[in-house]
């Protein structure tokens, strides 16, 4: 490779350091350039987070990559690029798995990866990331000298340097902490908030803003939409962060145990109460408590919340000693809280109390192409879970996602892909080295909820009473009848049980009874 194509290609590069680029456009470009240094069908920049590698910037490769959080300890290729200071080249027949077989955009090609060189980017001497070359043609970088490459990678890591130093100085003028802490919660592995699109680069800038304040905060939005995340995402933006963030399904418990779940007992306080214990307030004093499905709390107990939330001090059920905590609050409901404190069936004065600051959470379907990004995180967990080289959407499965509707939203989707990768390789007895989904497989319309549909008149013959007798028929019915609903409300028991006319603490028995729960 001659000297001058090498600076033609360098040369802007070199000039984007000093000019404010935001940082996808950087890297964009970086990739950009590197295929016109060294050609080849894709190019990724990934950096390192911990154990894994997170794409920040893919060309060539399928859109649904930039959800995919690769683990470093599953994929050889990839720890043999980060404990090398130098490129390397894999050779053509490599037997080593490539974590992007499958994912290449060439339609009309095979779908393994054949060639395959990379270089890891080191900042401050210490491994940042790296930088991956791949080509679906055997032997094409045969001829390309590693010599290049390292160029690459060096200035690859001046744009990462220069980039995390403009976001260093952003993070300073505008509170450094609470943004890092909010960045590092959306980038966490276990509790990940994944999207590119405006309504979700919306919420991420609201947590940012209230995050750092004291505010008590509202989360809003369909079931499904990653309400918790929020929520954990606030107060890792919080200055609570290094406190307890303590949880609470208010739908999950019987009336009669919500009080003793949030503010503890004393012994003898009801029965069954053979010690005493700390509620979820104590629990998290100094830090943060979240009550999710917090429209389910009884009237009664929003008086004694109202109380605590003024005052700051609690009583445990069966004690006359007051507690004081230290405790910020953030609920999420799917419910309108405005409408059921018209229909009289919520506290005016709590619900303002909990609104101070209402938080929207879009649903998935005004989320555009972030559906791609979601399902390459959830294919590269099932890719893991079940054993497999590759799990990768064909473009008609993509458009598929694209199209429909999201009504279960983020958390159906995760059960879509987990549902739908078991159902594909069961129809491979012999393990593939890359499994496809196609849309076929997704069988979307399965997901869509079903209206119940009215009893037909029964003829005598089929009345005649089982072999368990009555009991066991109307048992085996009403269990029927349960499962249906719960499978409506994506095993949301308070809406189920407002479905069937029934309160939640009953309908809670009568499922322990015929063992649902």
């Amino acid at each position: 490779m001659t000297t001058k194509p090498l600076l033609t290609t360098l040369l802007p590069l070199v000039s984007d350091l000093s000019r404010d680029l935001p940082d996808q456009e950087r890297y964009r470009r970086l990739l950009q350039a590197m295929r016109g240094l060294l050609p080849c069908d894709a190019a990724a920049l990934l950096r390192l987070d911990g154990e894994w590698l997170v794409p920040l910037a893919v060309d060539g490769l399928s859109p649904d990559t930039l959800g995919r959080r690769f683990k470093v300890s599953e994929h050889p290729r990839f720890q043999i690029l980060l404990s090398r200071p130098e490129p390397t080249r894999f050779a053509s027949d490599s037997e080593l798995p490539d974590p992007y077989d499958g994912l290449v955009n060439a339609p009309d090609a095979a779908l393994e990866v054949h060639d395959c060189m990379g270089c890891p980017l080191m900042v401050d001497e210490r491994p940042w990331g790296l930088v991956t070359l791949d080509a679906l043609t055997p032997g094409q970088f045969q001829s390309l000298e590693l010599d290049a490459l390292q160029a690459f990678a060096s200035l690859a890591a001046a744009t990462v340097t220069v980039a995390e130093r403009i976001e260093h100085l952003a993070l300073r003028a505008e509170d450094e902490h609470h943004r890092a802490e909010v960045y590092r919660q959306a980038s966490g592995q276990d509790k990940e908030l994944i999207g590119q699109s405006p309504a979700h680069k919306r919420l991420v800038e609201e947590i940012r803003l209230v995050g750092g304040s004291e505010l008590t905060v509202l989360i809003t939005g369909e079931t499904g939409v990653g309400k918790e995340l929020v929520a954990m995402a606030l107060h890792q933006a919080s200055s609570r962060a290094d406190k307890p963030l303590v949880s609470l399904n208010c739908a999950a418990l019987p009336d009669t145990l919500v009080e003793s779940e949030l503010f503890g007992h004393v012994r003898g306080a009801f029965t069954g109460a053979h010690g005493e214990r700390r509620g979820k307030f104590e629990l998290a004093n100094g830090g943060t408590l979240f009550l999710d499905e917090v429209g389910e709390l009884p009237l009664t107990v929003q008086t004694k919340l109202l109380r605590v939330l003024q005052s700051g001090q609690l009583q445990r059920l069966g004690s006359d000693r007051e507690h004081r905590v230290d405790v910020r609050l953030i609920a999420a409901t799917n419910r309108d809280l405005a409408a059921e404190v018209r229909a009289g069936n919520y506290r005016a004065d709590f619900y303002h109390r909990l609104s101070v600051y209402p938080l929207q959470v879009p649903p998935l379907r005004e989320r555009g192409r972030d559906v791609l990004l979601l399902a390459g995180y959830f294919l590269e967990q099932n890719r893991s879970r079940l054993g497999l080289n590759s799990l990768r959407l064909s473009s008609e499965a993509q458009a598929a996602l694209l199209a429909y509707d999201w009504p279960g939203n983020v958390r159906e989707l995760e059960h879509l892909i987990g549902r739908s990768a078991l159902k594909a390789m069961g129809q491979h007895p012999q393990r593939p080295r890359i499994l496809t989904l196609e849309a076929s497989d997704l069988d979307l319309r399965a997901t869509q909820p079903t209206a119940a549909t009215p009893l037909s008149p029964a003829t005598p013959a089929a009345l005649a009473v089982p072999a368990g007798g009555l009991r066991e028929a109307t048992d085996d019915y009403q269990r029927q009848m349960i499962d249906a609903c719960l499978q409506r409300h994506q095993d949301n028991w308070a809406a189920a049980a407002r479905e069937l006319g029934l309160d939640r603490a009953n309908l809670s028995r009568l499922a322990r009874r015929l063992g649902l729960r």
